[in-house]
């Protein structure tokens, strides 16, 4: 869409603005990992540096676990609009009573929502640099090596019948549908 999709409009707020709206009641400690901190100073956020640079999305992911203060993390990515505080804190719930190290939706046979999940921050903090080492980028490369507690259909639509916790928006059909939902409600 050619710029920066976290500041873009989404019926007359910017886009990260409305996912921290949803997620500022539920955390104990919040902040944005960027690699641009002015643009984001508007939000009166702690706004973070990648801990590892130029690395991508898992990048983003590692410095979550790095900068956190707390034993679990949530981590919900920018261009979720309607991101669900239920099945984080089903996640988070999950985790505390189990020695899970991840709570993650499965959302097909091979798709995990890790934008959307809740981590062990020391296990996960040492499996995702482990990752980052061997240049695997993609999110869920480094599940394999800790224990994963998939959060499954008949859960997390339980905890959200709408079905819209994973409506990412990435073009600008994603946006007027979006904005659609938003003026519905």
């Amino acid at each position: 869409m050619g710029e920066n999709k976290a500041l873009m409009l989404l019926s007359g707020k910017p886009l990260i603005q409305r996912v921290l709206e949803r997620v500022k009641p539920i955390a104990e400690e919040l902040f944005i990992v960027t690699n641009d901190i002015a643009s984001f100073t508007f939000l009166g956020e702690k706004a973070v540096i990648d801990s590892i640079p130029d690395k991508g999305a898992i990048g983003g992911l590692y410095t979550a676990m790095d900068v956190s203060s707390n034993d679990y993390v949530a981590v919900v990515a920018c261009d979720l609009p309607f991101v669900n505080t239920a099945i984080l804190k089903k996640g988070l719930e999950l985790l505390a009573n189990s020695d899970a190290d991840v709570a993650i939706p499965k959302t097909g046979p091979d798709f995990y929502e890790p934008l959307h999940a809740v981590y062990r921050r020391d296990t996960c903090k040492k499996a995702i640099y482990h990752a980052i080492s061997l240049d695997q980028r993609r999110l869920v490369s480094w599940l394999p090596h800790v224990k994963v507690i998939e959060l499954d259909f008949l859960l997390y639509r339980e905890l959200d019948p709408s079905g819209l916790a994973f409506l990412n928006v990435n073009t600008k059909d994603d946006f007027l549908k979006a904005e659609k939902i938003i003026e519905a409600n």
